[in-house]
């Protein structure tokens, strides 16, 4: 009876029904369930529906051959392990059949006895396969559980430091958490995943990051910048990009890079337009435009809400996404 494995069941495909009975019987007597099947066809059939753990499985059949099928079972059904029976001890035919996937092979004609011992190896093997893939798949989620907390501690650190950084400045105090709250709301009316909204709320808290390379005599300039201090506070895009790159998504990254962009492709140093920008990018760029426009600032006393409002309307097309303008303005309490 079986004792070093634990019962499966087996499959057992082969055109000739005298053989196929044979292998059943023997193998019953040692605990194993058994089917059969005496094509391919048939063999598919029963394995989705019996999802068999061992199949043994006839290299020479009528239609498609043993072969054939071995190369469906190792794509479509990977944990199922397969021995091959040969009638001719080709060297070959068993080396294609072990590179193709099969665990091992038996030969006609067989003792009955070595496809016992054959099956208790095979099942063994396969149960150890089974529990390291087990053991790999619980450690890599272990792994990436503390990846995503370490990561989240880190971004919490940055977005701590931020708001800090903020706090020193009566213009810039809160931007950061009021444009991801703008952000949010926006990508909520347009639909987006979870995934979607988490991104675009990383990327908002972090879009200004890079200001701490850019000097504060220039962001609190009272009157208009020249083309040389917009081009060095523009350095803030890339060099906030450089600073979160190791912690944040590609997409998180990629949202911050184009947060400037302007729609139709006229934004500084710009090289994409339409829907080319990153829609978090889109989203961004209207919460960013429409909290600046709406608070204090060296240069200038904030618009009210509707002034703020329609300036968002009139760069519709131009600065900003028609439809992400036309979300914004679905958001409740602008």
């Amino acid at each position: 009876m079986v004792t070093s494995i634990e019962s499966s069941t087996i499959l057992v495909v082969d055109d000739e029904k005298s053989i196929r009975r044979a292998i059943t019987k023997r193998l019953a007597r040692e605990g194993h369930q058994c089917i059969e099947a005496g094509n391919a066809e048939e063999a598919i059939q029963q394995i989705r529906a019996n999802q068999p753990g061992l199949v043994i499985l006839d290299v020479m059949m009528p239609g498609r051959s043993g072969s054939q099928l071995l190369a469906d079972i190792v794509t479509s059904f990977p944990e199922t392990a397969v021995i091959m029976v040969t009638a001719v001890v080709d060297i070959n035919i068993v080396i294609e059949c072990m590179k193709g996937g099969a665990h091992d092979y038996i030969t006609k004609p067989f003792d009955l006895e070595q496809v016992v011992q054959t099956v208790d190896k095979v099942l063994d093997k396969r149960k150890l396969e089974l529990k390291i893939k087990e053991f790999q798949e619980s450690l890599k989620n272990e792994v990436e559980a503390q990846r995503k907390e370490i990561r989240k501690l880190f971004l919490n650190s940055i977005e701590a430091l931020i708001y800090a950084l903020e706090a020193k400045d009566k213009y810039t105090a809160g931007h950061s958490r009021r444009v991801a709250d703008i952000a949010v709301a926006i990508s909520e009316q347009l639909s987006l995943s979870v995934e979607d909204l988490d991104n675009i709320r990383w990327a908002a808290l972090l879009h200004d990051t890079g200001k701490i390379a850019v000097d504060p005599a220039v962001i609190n300039k009272p009157g208009r910048l020249t083309p040389e201090e917009y081009r060095h506070v523009m350095t803030h895009v890339a060099v906030g990009a450089g600073i979160v790159k190791p912690i944040v998504s590609q997409q998180v990254l990629e949202i911050i890079l184009h947060h400037h962009a302007f729609y139709n492709g006229t934004g500084f140093e710009q090289l994409i337009k339409e829907e080319d920008i990153p829609l978090g990018s889109r989203v961004l760029t209207i919460a960013d435009s429409y909290d600046a426009m709406i608070s204090d600032r060296p240069y200038r006393m904030a618009l009210t809400g509707s002034q703020g409002i329609a300036e968002i309307k009139r760069c519709s097309g131009t600065q900003f996404d028609p439809n992400v303008v036309a979300a914004f303005l679905r958001v409740p309490l602008l």
